[in-house]
């Protein structure tokens, strides 16, 4: 596995230099990812479980699709990459972007867009990041998160109740 850099930011999210994946962790430093909710014709939202081997969240809930912005790569060009990663989604043009979050403790110091698209499927799960995923109803969801919060990554916790205010 080839070791992934990420650029580092400041408060106004503006790259002030580079670092490792597990160095920018380690030291709370600031950084940059994206977050797609993928939505059907139906408006169901597409929900992934994250594989047990991931390092963050094994076996919990999450948005459809996410990941880091790599080291000299824009927001937009990494939520295209992570569709295609994650789910097999081959997007000409990216995402739409739906809103932004600031750098927080929240979002392990990410500053954050999240996107939305639609698509119906069938994905291609990437068996290394997911175990498996599901639509799911707005409804059910929000019963499900409170029911159940521990099944859901904290991010994501957060990260929704910022959604269902746009």
């Amino acid at each position: 596995m080839t070791e992934e850099y990420f650029d580092v930011v400041n408060e106004r999210d503006e790259p002030v230099g580079r670092a490792l994946r597990a160095d920018v962790h380690a030291r709370g430093l600031r950084h940059r990812a994206v977050l797609i909710f993928v939505f059907n014709a139906a408006g169901r939202i597409f929900l992934q479980k994250r594989s047990l081997t991931k390092d963050v969240s094994p076996g919990l809930w999450t948005v459809s699709c996410s990941g880091h912005v790599d080291a000299g790569e824009d927001y937009d060009a990494a939520a295209r990459r992570e569709l295609g990663e994650e789910l097999g989604l081959r997007q000409e043009t990216p995402p739409e972007r739906w809103f932004r979050v600031e750098a927080c403790a929240e979002t392990d110091w990410e500053f954050s867009w999240i996107y939305r698209t639609t698509a119906d499927g069938p994905f291609i799960l990437h068996p290394q990041e997911i175990e498996t995923g599901q639509w799911i109803d707005r409804i059910v969801l929000e019963r499900w998160l409170s029911l159940r919060p521990q099944e859901f990554c904290p991010g994501f916790r957060w990260i929704w109740t910022k959604a269902k205010e746009k």
